[in-house]
């Protein structure tokens, strides 16, 4: 027999006043799912393939791959790893004024009006914040700057630029353990507050003072009962 899951939800209300009843000093945010709904990765991916910004060829490999991740042949890690090595050869100034045009056009409308408020709160209270995402660097530091989290503090998939030109040379995959590895790289050993909606955020919500869970996958509701983690749905993705 399956056992019933439940979460303990919290409104907004008591959402935004648990976050700065802490206080934070030190905020960490997922942001595909968490500060805005959808898959931003994934949708660069097909939107660079429609438009043609990639070749044929790169475009064929990718493909299937993503074939082979979603039938669980490829790794989540893998993956993400490849959606950025697809753009290889390509120069950087390319992939960032396509990541603008693909963040207005595709995502932007997308933000929660209610991350956005809290994040504006703590930035103006002074409090650290940071960005963690397996999603490629171009799409997350273009679409953290609407919550004024500056590019230095964004972890997230990238490969080395060489010349102002893409490689294929990956510098870091933060999705799972990769997430609180990429966070203690740079210091931030015990997090006041972690932000993330699936499970491959857990490893980085177990690091704070106070997890968040914000939009939760099922897998991510599940461990949150097991975790005791109280969890939340903003007013566009709350489940009726």
């Amino acid at each position: 027999m399956t056992k019933l899951v439940t979460e303990t939800r919290l409104s907004t209300l008591e959402f935004l006043a648990a976050v700065h009843s802490l206080p934070p000093r030190v905020a960490v945010f997922d942001c595909d799912g968490t500060l805005w709904s959808g898959d931003a990765g994934s949708g660069f991916m097909r939107w660079t393939l429609d438009t043609g910004l990639v070749s044929r060829e790169a475009a064929d490999w990718i493909d299937e791959r993503y074939r082979g991740y979603l039938k669980g042949e490829v790794s989540e890690a893998a993956i993400c790893g490849e959606m950025v090595q697809m753009y290889e050869r390509l120069r950087e100034e390319e992939m960032r004024k396509a990541a603008k045009v693909f963040f207005e056009s595709r995502i932007e409308r997308n933000i929660f009006p209610e991350m956005r408020r809290l994040v504006e709160e703590l930035r103006s209270a002074g409090v650290e914040l940071w960005a963690v995402s397996s999603t490629n660097n171009w799409v997350i530091e273009e679409g953290v700057r609407r919550f004024g989290i500056p590019a230095e503090r964004v972890l997230a998939a990238r490969v080395a630029v060489r010349n102002g030109v893409v490689t294929d040379a990956i510098e870091d995959v933060p999705t799972d353990e990769g997430k609180a590895a990429a966070l203690r790289r740079v210091g931030v050993t015990a997090p006041d507050a972690v932000f993330g909606n699936s499970v491959h955020d857990a490893a980085m919500l177990a690091m704070a003072r106070r997890a968040f869970p914000v939009n939760p996958t099922p897998g991510l509701v599940e461990r949150s009962a097991q975790e005791g983690w109280a969890v939340y749905y903003p007013g566009s993705v709350e489940p009726k």
